[in-house]
């Protein structure tokens, strides 16, 4: 489960770094392509969380691999809808409640503490 919670670890991390860079070329530079192109890599390694998870959850019980499974599932589903659809709105919302406020933990992060409590 360690591997496991390390690699949700570092796909947050490159998830908030992409968010953060693709925020600054809009807020900071007027870069409207850079903020589109940094939303689709967000929504691209959401994407992939799945299949990237894959490896990792060898180590994790049978009785919690299912429930893992399904919410890994429901990230990248959501994600790919984002890209198939094209909409930038979509993927910069990815990961964030409707009632979302500044400065709390996405979705993401969220169940990562779940995870590590449980």
């Amino acid at each position: 489960m360690t591997e496991f919670l390390n690699f949700l670890r570092d796909r947050i991390r490159r998830v908030k770094e992409l968010e953060e860079a693709a925020l600054d070329r809009l807020h900071n530079k007027g870069d409207d392509a850079g903020y589109r192109e940094g939303m689709r890599g967000k929504a691209e390694l959401l994407a992939a969380l799945s299949a990237d998870a894959a490896p990792y959850l060898e180590a994790v019980s049978p009785e919690r691999r299912p429930m893992i499974e399904h919410r890994l599932d429901m990230f990248s589903q959501s994600a790919r809808r984002s890209l198939d659809i094209g909409s930038v709105f979509y993927m910069s919302a990815l990961l964030y409640p409707d009632d979302h406020q500044p400065g709390q933990p996405n979705t993401l992060e969220v169940w990562l503490k779940d995870l590590e409590r449980a």
